[in-house]
């Protein structure tokens, strides 16, 4: 039995593919200092399973959503899913840091099906401000993933070892394949004519990318996406190498942060068709701004000081939550027929980006939260700024 539009089945089922990517992350962050000493690798080295995974997750998106919108988005997450397992288990068996970081690759090219893909579903499904609503909807149950995926890590690491977060990823992700597979109907009814190509897939990027207020929310998302990975990249050294804290200590700092983003999401769902979606991405560019700046007066002020660290932090994710579903629903909007591409080209930029952050906090943590914060706070800063210089792009940015 499929499950029907407009169902707490199907929202549910969106919200679990959403989360997969996240999950694949979050969920070793406490893990990732006694990779490194298990296999005899540097702190480089193991940064390398997070930003290779993102590298490869951005390129990924590029295929899976053209392909689904030729061929429908069940194949390809049949396609993605079979990745994502065999990959994975290939991470719990990895020997060496070379290993994983391949294995990693091969993990990030499937989960970026199921993770683009059910994005391009809602606009399949909704269009506008209930779009977004069912986005912030989804966001908040996937919310759940950055609150507790760190908490169960720093559990599995502390009763076992840094394997066992690979084989938690593996069972969860066995459960979305199954639910997917005899649950989820084939949503595109507007698939493209022709043949696949690269070149195709390059046309329809470019009708995508013509539209001006379709870049100037992807920029806003980027920018503000930016800092939330800086903080998910950064905090396992920070809170753990400087701050002195254990895993599981680091789980329930992440989690009091992503509370927020779950709040942020929860709240946005409830007032977006009141308030537009760019009225909730005008209150979102507004706390990450306030968030990003304050941690860096916070930090200069009281360089050792936790709360000084979260307390910004919470701030930046709440706006998050007001972002992310609304920039997302509001970039998709004009396109139907390429809803598929629409979210690749969303999910590309935001991860190419976000692996390009990831690499600057590897290479520039030390002594001091002072690079994480900084990164954070130029973020905030951007993705204000976009927003407020792109006015006339957006037009009147009621959807």
């Amino acid at each position: 039995m499929r499950l029907q539009t407009d169902t707490r089945g199907m929202t549910l089922l969106l919200a679990m593919m959403t989360a997969l990517g996240p999950l694949s992350t979050d969920i070793y962050l406490a893990s990732m200092p006694h990779i490194g000493t298990a296999l005899g690798a540097s702190n480089a080295s193991v940064q390398l399973t997070m930003s290779v995974y993102i590298v490869a997750f951005a390129f990924a998106q590029v295929l899976h959503g053209p392909l689904s919108d030729k061929y429908g988005r069940r194949p390809v997450l049949l396609a993605g899913f079979a990745i994502y397992l065999t990959s994975t288990a290939a991470c719990v068996a990895s020997t060496s840091i070379d290993f994983l970081i391949a294995a990693r690759v091969a993990q990030a090219v499937g989960v970026a099906a199921a993770s683009i893909l059910a994005r391009a579903i809602v606009r399949d499904l909704y269009q506008g401000a209930r779009a977004g609503r069912q986005l912030a909807v989804m966001s908040t149950i996937a919310g759940l993933t950055p609150i507790c995926a760190p908490v169960l890590g720093g559990v599995l690491e502390a009763l076992f070892d840094w394997r066992a977060s690979f084989i938690a990823m593996g069972l969860i992700g066995a459960v979305a394949a199954l639910c997917m597979i005899f649950l989820l109907p084939e949503t595109n009814k507007n698939r493209q004519e022709g043949p696949i190509s690269i070149a195709s897939i390059l046309r329809s990027f470019g009708v995508v990318l013509e539209n001006g207020a379709y870049r100037s929310y992807l920029g806003i998302q980027a920018f503000s996406y930016n800092g939330l990975f800086a903080f998910l990249s950064g905090s396992s050294y920070v809170l753990q190498e400087i701050y002195g804290f254990g895993p599981t200590q680091f789980g329930l700092i992440f989690a009091a942060c992503s509370m927020s983003f779950v709040f942020g999401a929860f709240l946005g769902g409830r007032m977006v068709a009141r308030r537009g979606l760019d009225g909730m991405i005008r209150l979102g560019v507004t706390c990450v701004l306030i968030g990003g700046l304050g941690q860096v007066a916070a930090v200069l002020a009281f360089p050792k000081a936790t709360v000084a660290l979260v307390a910004p932090e919470m701030i930046y994710f709440l706006g998050i939550g007001f972002l992310l579903p609304n920039t997302q629903a509001a970039a998709m909007t004009p396109f139907p027929e390429r809803a598929g591409a629409a979210s690749s080209l969303i999910g590309f930029v935001q991860m190419f980006s976000a692996a390009f952050v990831s690499w600057i906090m590897a290479a520039s943590l030390g002594a001091s939260a002072l690079p994480l914060v900084t990164v954070m706070a130029i973020s905030g800063l951007g993705s204000f700024a976009v927003f407020h210089l792109t006015t006339r792009h957006r037009g009147s940015g009621r959807f």
